[in-house]
């Protein structure tokens, strides 16, 4: 009887074996303790050109219908 309950309790550790690894890695990986590249700047200048203005409408001109 003492095999049965020991394999019942070894899967509980190996499960929880398994998600105390996961924790940890996601830790680390999300830290960013794992880069080792430099942060790169990335200087964006974008021009456009300037706007049209919009035609003026003479006063004598009858409204759209």
């Amino acid at each position: 009887m003492a095999e049965e309950s020991s394999t019942g309790s070894n899967a509980v550790w190996a499960i929880a074996f398994v998600v105390v690894v996961a924790i940890i890695a996601g830790l680390v990986y999300y830290s960013g303790i794992l880069k080792t590249s430099p942060k790169k700047e990335v200087d964006i200048k974008v021009t456009t050109p300037a706007a049209t203005p919009a035609p003026v409408q003479p006063a004598n001109a009858a409204p759209a219908r």
